[in-house]
């Protein structure tokens, strides 16, 4: 995670009017100050990678009767699912669809499972297993990583604004110890600005499975009081 961040203005001040009572407590009267404040500005980068891959698995027949091709494919499409769910793959990231046609005097089938993973790992250990027991007779594609908005995406942007923020206090925190002064609670919060992209490898440098790494960062704009030292509590 990168960060960084810069003063966006220093010492502006404020007139503020506080009741006092006097010292019989009868009669309330207005005290005229000043409300000073520091601005700065926190800049900050946080990177993911892909939480989610999805995978096909594809087999096909051909046969004189359509019994016999349905037969055929469904061996092979019960031993895939037998497969996944000895893996601990839920119903829920899994969808099957099958295809049946006629070619002249053959029919064909052809039907596929694509699953959902979060676990690569266990993506592998699959992959592996079915190519072993089937062989030739199955297809297995190629793993398309990619991030689940609604958890990898949201809380990366999150790491990246609050990071920000963080930094922003934290540069705050030292231009108050500078100045002799004490840093107060935050008066404004604003993010300016967000950006998201994607890392990219060169295509010869791949030796495996690409997992592409997204990167989020954000601006913010945080605006600090300074407490008065000599402002006594009522």
């Amino acid at each position: 995670m990168k960060s960084q961040s810069r003063v966006f203005a220093a010492l502006p001040t404020a007139e503020f009017t506080e009741i006092k009572e006097n010292q019989q407590g009868l009669e309330p009267k207005a005290v005229t100050g000043q409300v000073r404040e520091v601005q700065v500005t926190g800049a900050a980068e946080a990177s993911c990678p892909a939480d989610r891959a999805s995978m096909r698995f594809s087999v096909t027949s051909s046969k004189e009767s359509a019994g016999e091709v349905t037969v055929s494919v469904t061996r092979r499409l019960d031993y895939i699912l037998q497969a996944l769910r000895q893996h601990g793959i839920r119903g829920e990231d899994t969808s099957v669809r099958k295809f049946l046609q006629r070619n002249a005097d053959t029919y064909c089938m052809d039907a596929e499972v694509v699953v959902v993973f979060s676990n690569f790992e266990k993506m592998e250990q699959i992959r592996s297993v079915l190519l072993e027991k089937l062989d030739k007779s199955v297809f297995v594609g190629t793993p398309l990583f990619y991030h689940s908005p609604e958890l990898c995406l949201c809380v990366c942007r999150q790491r990246a604004c609050v990071s920000a923020v963080e930094n922003a206090q934290q540069k705050a925190s030292k231009i108050s110890q500078v100045l002799g002064q004490s840093l107060g609670p935050p008066l404004l919060v604003r993010e300016k600005e967000t950006r998201e992209w994607k890392v990219e490898e060169e295509e010869e440098q791949r030796s495996a499975p690409h997992i592409p790494v997204v990167t989020a960062s954000s601006c913010v704009s945080v605006s600090f009081s300074f407490r008065d030292r000599n402002r006594k509590k009522l």
